[in-house]
This record gives C-alpha cells, sequence and structure tokens, in this order.
C-alpha cells in the first residue's frame, strides 16, 4: 500500500509512505512533478498500491497578489489533473483538519509543523519545504487505517 501527501507550492512538498517514508520538495517543472508521482518509486507506485492520495486543499489568501494567486491555483489545479490522470484515488484535506487531527494547528508558524514531523519521523532530514507534506501524509495513513473519522 502506498500513501501519498502533497502540500502544493512552489514552496511545498510530496510525501510517501509505502515501504518506507519519503519526503520531496515540490519539483520546479510539471514534467518533474508528473515524474515523481508516476514513477516512485521505480515501479512501485501503481494503481494496486497507492490507496489515497491526499492533497491539502488551498484557496488564495488575503494580501496576496493577483498574478501570485493565479500561479499559485493554476498550480494546485495541474496537481489535481495529474492525480487524476494517473487514476490514484483523490481526497482533499483542509489544513486546518489535518492540523487539528495531529496537534499541530500552526496559525501560518511553519515551524510548529517542522517541529512535529521531526517528532514523528526522526530518522528524515525535515526542513520547512517537506514538513507539511510528511504530515498530510501521516494523516492520510492515520485515516486509512480508520484512526481518524471521516469530515461532514
Amino acid at each position: 500500500m502506498m500513501i501519498i501527501g502533497i502540500d502544493p507550492g512552489q514552496d511545498g512538498g510530496i510525501a510517501f509512505i509505502g515501504s518506507k517514508v519519503t519526503a520531496y520538495k515540490m519539483p520546479g517543472t510539471e514534467r518533474d512533478i508528473y515524474d515523481l508521482l508516476a514513477e516512485w518509486p521505480a515501479g512501485e507506485a501503481t494503481l494496486s498500491t497507492i490507496a489515497f492520495v491526499f492533497l491539502e486543499k488551498v484557496h488564495t489568501m488575503k494580501g496576496q497578489g493577483i498574478a501570485s494567486s493565479g500561479k499559485f491555483m493554476q498550480g494546485y489545479g495541474f496537481l489535481r489533473g495529474v492525480v487524476t490522470a494517473l487514476r490514484y484515488p483523490l481526497h482533499d484535506v483542509t489544513p486546518q483538519r489535518w492540523q487539528r487531527a495531529l496537534g499541530c494547528l500552526t496559525g501560518g508558524n511553519k515551524n510548529i509543523s517542522k517541529q512535529k514531523a521531526q517528532q514523528l519521523f526522526p530518522h528524515l532530514k525535515i526542513t520547512h519545504n517537506v514538513a507539511d507534506a510528511l504530515l498530510i501524509v501521516y494523516y492520510g495513513k492515520l485515516f486509512i487505517e480508520g484512526n481518524i473519522k471521516k469530515e461532514g
């Protein structure tokens, strides 16, 4: 079974829980994003092994410029499209939902999520880029195992 957690955005990341836990800074190009999601790790990610992709549900933020908002939402839409094209089951999760479930409401302070990710994954080098993706994938694992109830 493979679970993927995605923190969208240029400063986000993609994390995987399968036979091991791995996290990557968000690749710089759309092709690199596609390749990572389609081929990681060397064929382990197939439709039969993917349990879910947990994608952080985002929206534009007050004070964010129009151009940066447009680029951010374009990237989010691209991620949804790639996951859909690869036929991986997709589950949107709001930041408030996964943060509350993991006891790390950040209020926008990335150091809180970095500290929580380091606590959960002490063997990994945690950066601001991968911290949220790791927490999202961990939330997904708990959700699939039935340790977190479905929203709504």
